[in-house]
């Protein structure tokens, strides 16, 4: 094993040539970068916060375990079943349950939509995955990752606007040290960004703050000015009753306590109406992969295998379910971070989790993140999601894909516009409400016009079993 170290410019590749310390605090960056969006799933759905971080932390090391430990992958909360939870109150009948007791059956048919994965995984390994992937070139899966990005554009953009101020400050700490930063500092840009901006709020709101009620909420704002929000009143207090340590899972909100085994109505609804999901989300997992190959500069599609991965985000899905924790995906914001920090070691990833399994049974800890300001949380944000679109670009320019046929810019436009331009769209089947979300969308009409327009510029070969399209910079 080559233990050498390695420039910055290229990647590191193992980080223990960095040392445990600074190992751990790229993890510590890298659960922060995830802590935002995954806490916020259980704070829309009504679930609990501890458990979502104890199933974010396990389900990445069974990932990680399923996938030979090669994927530098973080799993956290996906949004993509949001809808899926909120179908099921009218499946039980107006009034007749309360949300919490409706949330173990949303848990059960989220756990089966993680098992369709499992299904597509072993159709991979069986038919291989070069027949798989002809479907998926670069022309599509660029695209794709482009669209992650700017999809999540808009709430980075939506956060900064509570304070503008604040969310530059981040931004421009973030920058300074990734671009100028020396060691370590070079490689922890965010962390920074984050401890740095959020001193800079507490010493502005300590001398300058004034609280000020906006939308029925207290808040602690720069000047009483309304578009200079600093910090949360209501997080302050959390933060200051939290216990320092507490259970992450409760009984009740797992589907082993909270679903009535007799009640196969709901039971069969919940399932029929949350599993069809898993085929939109199985899509993004694809883009996922696509797009940490590509900041990585491997192809993990191959090795250790898209059936692996598909495997592992299933089953990590499955479980965080059975335990009251909502449906796991592989995390945009962690591939943002691979980017920046070039550190691609999955062990930081891993630490990230263990992290994040530790604090989970600190509720202690969860207010004080909960106490970063909105808007520290959209700088760093701005920066990250641009980051998967450069991805995706990069993948796209790296491939060589040859934009000037026309084929593959009807399904690049496409793509795109599918992407950011709709919203979610809605269908019935069998008296059953199918919601797919824009993305899922644009990646079903990529996958389409790839495989119905004639002129494909890449070759597939049958007895070799290799599909020239899908290139990764090795």
């Amino acid at each position: 094993m080559n233990n050498q170290k390695q420039p910055l410019t290229e990647g590191i590749y193992d980080a223990r040539q960095l040392g445990i310390p600074k190992m751990l605090i790229l993890g510590f960056q890298h659960m922060f970068a995830m802590f935002g969006a995954t806490v916020l799933v259980p704070l829309l759905t009504g679930l609990d916060v501890g458990t979502t971080l104890l199933m974010a932390g396990l389900g990445t090391l069974l990932f990680h375990v399923l996938t030979g430990f090669k994927v530098p992958a973080f799993l956290g909360s996906s949004f993509a079943f949001l809808g899926g939870y909120g179908a099921i109150a009218p499946l039980a009948g107006s009034g007749e349950m309360t949300n919490a007791q409706l949330l173990p059956y949303a848990c059960l048919g989220v756990a089966c939509a993680g098992l369709v994965y499992v299904i597509l995984a072993a159709l991979i390994k069986v038919v291989g995955i070069n027949r798989v992937m002809r479907f998926f070139p670069p022309v599509v899966t660029g695209p794709i990752i482009v669209a992650i990005g700017l999809g999540l554009a808009g709430s980075a953009v939506n956060n900064c606007k509570t304070n503008w101020m604040m969310a530059i400050i981040a931004l421009a700490i973030i920058i300074v040290f990734n671009i100028w930063g020396k060691g370590m500092a070079k490689i922890i840009p965010i962390l920074l960004g984050v401890v740095g901006s959020c001193g800079i709020a507490a010493i502005l709101a300590l001398v300058f703050g004034e609280t000020v009620n906006i939308g029925g909420n207290d808040v602690i704002t720069l000047a009483g000015n309304e578009s200079m929000q600093l910090f949360s009143v209501s997080a302050l207090e959390n933060l200051k009753s939290a216990a320092w340590i507490g259970l992450p899972i409760h009984w009740e909100n797992t589907v082993f306590g909270g679903v009535d085994w007799s009640n196969t109505s709901l039971i069969i609804s919940a399932i029929v109406a949350i599993m069809p999901i898993s085929l939109a989300t199985m899509m993004e997992h694809i883009g996922d992969i696509s797009a940490i190959s590509s900041t990585c500069g491997k192809n993990y599609i191959k090795d250790p295998g898209l059936h692996r991965s598909l495997l592992g985000d299933g089953l990590a899905t499955t479980m965080a379910s059975l335990f009251g924790g909502p449906a796991n995906t592989t995390y945009g914001e962690n591939t943002g971070v691979l980017a920046l920090s070039k550190v691609y070691d999955p062990r930081v990833i891993r630490i990230a989790a263990v992290i994040a399994i530790l604090f989970s049974f600190s509720p202690k800890f969860s207010a004080l993140v909960n106490l970063i300001p909105t808007s520290v949380i959209g700088g760093i944000s701005f920066v990250l999601y641009g980051m998967i679109s450069a991805v995706g670009v990069r993948n796209v320019v790296e491939s060589k894909v040859d934009f000037s046929k026309s084929r593959n810019l009807i399904i690049a436009a496409i793509i795109l516009v599918c992407a950011l331009g709709l919203g979610s769209v809605s269908f019935r089947v069998f008296g059953i409400t199918i919601t797919l979300s824009a993305l899922a969308v644009a990646s079903i009409a990529g996958i389409l016009l790839n495989a119905i327009l004639p002129g494909k510029d890449y070759n597939f070969d049958e007895e070799k079993g290799e599909d020239t399209g899908v290139n990764f910079k090795v």
